[in-house]
């Protein structure tokens, strides 16, 4: 399956690609919806993901096709369109203007992408981005440095695409090491790689498809960000903190105490949006020296906590996720996991008891589609191991 894209490749084409790039997708057990406030985040990268065939185009065309999707994109690298066209390139077109502006282009190149796994909840955008960013990198004989893909990479979502988005999936997706915890602090970039202690138990990563497939823009996404911004500028006008932009405002520069002391006076839902953020803070801390100390089981019980919040503090979550979470919490042999992404769509990611992989898929699977029987041969169950980033 994994080398289809080269087959389409060479269909298209009639040669075969100079070059082929991997990135993987990304899981988030504990530190979800914080980056775009400064937050902590742990995860790993898996050994699924973004395949991409390439070949150069002197002229500097750039021409697409994806497996997922339909519709050929085509553009060139000096008229790139300012303006998302609303399709699945936009991430790319967004990281190829955010290049030109840094770097001059004069190769585009054409390829194939493959997905290798259903879109939704994985980071999918993210590492699509990044394997794109690599390759034209690579044909232009232009070096960057990781902190800036991920940094070309979130700007294109957050001004072309126009997610409000942080860099949690871009950081996984390239600092992630095999066998290893990544704890990424995104107010300063320093990040840890945690080696999997030789103490803690046998695990691998479940993936759960819902069967939902939605647009991250299109979603609450941007008004929770929004609403932490509000809670973040309220409580630093209550304690008498200077403030600037509202755009400029994160809930990282917001003491919890100073939640603590004035969280009353906000309203419910940004002290809801707050709440969640300060815990999440909380909870990666405890869940790293869970990780280092080799205990799985506390690590998965954060991972729970943290998807509760989601649900009850952040309100995302659709009821096809909501239930697939709930169904987790009480199958035996998963140690924890949470709805993954932003919550509108996709999957739910758990790290479970290998030993109890055949229990575990047959008994999510019986409860999911008795709830929703209409998903029935859309819903997929996957297993996953930790990985290399890009």
């Amino acid at each position: 399956m994994n080398d289809l894209h080269i087959q389409k490749f060479i269909e298209l084409y009639k040669k075969d690609p100079t070059g082929v790039a991997f990135c993987p997708y990304r899981v988030c057990p504990i530190g979800a919806h914080s980056d775009h406030q400064y937050g902590l985040i742990s995860g790993f990268a898996i050994d699924k993901g973004i395949h991409f065939a390439y070949t150069t185009k002197q002229n500097g065309v750039i021409e697409l096709c994806s497996l997922q999707f339909e519709k050929r994109a085509q553009w060139h690298i000096s008229s790139t369109p300012e303006v998302k066209c609303n399709d699945w390139a936009d991430y790319l077109r967004g990281v190829t203007l955010e290049l030109s502006i840094r770097h001059k282009l004069s190769v585009g190149l054409c390829g194939v992408i493959q997905g290798t796994l259903p879109i939704g909840g994985l980071s999918s955008s993210a590492a699509v981005t990044l394997v794109f960013l690599d390759a034209l990198c690579k044909v232009n004989d232009i070096h960057l440095t990781d902190l800036e893909k991920i940094e070309m990479a979130v700007a294109s979502e957050n001004r072309y695409v126009g997610v409000s988005s942080g860099k949690l999936d871009q950081s996984c997706e390239i600092y992630s090491k095999k066998d290893h915890l990544l704890f990424l602090d995104t107010l300063d970039d320093k990040y840890e790689l945690i080696p999997t202690s030789p103490a803690m138990k046998p695990y691998d990563i479940a993936i759960f498809f819902s069967g939902v497939e939605r647009s991250l823009a299109g979603s609450k996404f941007n008004m929770r960000v929004d609403e932490c911004r509000s809670a973040a500028y309220a409580l630093k006008a209550f304690a008498g903190m200077p403030y600037g932009k509202f755009a400029e405002t994160f809930l990282r520069e917001v003491p919890v105490e100073t939640y603590h002391r004035y969280k009353d006076r906000l309203p419910e839902n940004w002290a809801k949006r707050a709440e969640h953020w300060y815990t999440e803070f909380a909870r990666v801390q405890k869940g790293v020296e869970a990780w280092r100390s080799g205990d799985i089981e506390e690590y998965g019980r954060l991972s729970f906590e943290s998807g509760r919040s989601s649900i009850y503090n952040w309100e995302t979550g659709s009821p096809e996720l909501k239930a697939l979470y709930e169904i987790m919490t009480r199958t035996d042999g998963i140690y924890g996991g949470r709805f993954s992404g932003a919550g509108f769509k996709g999957c739910c990611m758990a790290l479970i008891d290998p030993s109890f992989r055949e229990q575990i898929e047959r008994q999510v699977e019986e409860a999911y589609l008795n709830q929703f029987p209409e998903l029935r041969g859309k819903y997929q169950f996957f297993i996953c191991h930790s990985s290399d980033g890009l």
